[in-house]
């Protein structure tokens, strides 16, 4: 089942998500927040990274058809240690996860579902987490050009860069062959 699908079934079940718009480079949330929604992404893009001192380091990007959520907060109840910013207009179809618990104890399958998107989302964070502690810079772009075209088509290249841990320099030179 597609991320959509899912969504479409739990606004069908509970009638409480509502719709956000971002303005372009807005912040989703003021940092250190502890916000455990799940935002369905229906037009637009949005980045999520985190502070490494001055710098800013891309950890994943979501586009219209993606879920995005703070991991870390949605499972620990804690402050997460990501921010999220919309990169051009974006708009969000946000859930509770008290609406998602309702959603999935109501029935198994709607749990199996859900396992299932966690489990894509791990693996995607395994891959990316070998291939940046493991390849060069050009299997990294090669390995993301295969896995995420559409990222090409919707990301600078300044955010794609700093995603794949690169200079903006490196992944022109990179493109160009």
């Amino acid at each position: 089942m597609k991320p959509i699908e899912l969504i479409h079934k739990i606004q069908e079940f509970e009638a409480h998500a509502h719709q956000r718009t971002l303005k372009r480079n807005e912040l989703l949330l003021p940092k250190n927040n502890c916000d455990t929604h799940i935002y369905f992404v229906e037009s637009g893009t949005i980045r999520m990274f985190v502070e490494d001192g001055d710098a800013e380091q891309n950890i994943r990007f979501g586009y219209q058809g993606d879920i995005v959520v703070f991991m870390d907060a949605f499972f620990s109840g804690k402050p997460t240690s990501y921010t999220m910013q919309a990169l051009k207009k974006t708009t969000l179809t946000v859930l509770t996860k008290a609406a998602l618990e309702r959603f999935l104890e109501q029935e198994p399958a709607h749990l199996r579902i859900w396992l299932s998107l966690l489990e894509a989302l791990v693996l995607q964070l395994l891959e990316r987490e070998k291939d940046i502690l493991t390849t060069t810079p050009t299997e990294r772009y090669h390995r993301l050009l295969q896995r995420s075209p559409r990222l090409f088509q919707e990301i600078s290249n300044r955010h794609i860069a700093n995603y794949l841990r690169m200079s903006p320099e490196t992944l022109s030179r990179l493109k160009k062959h």
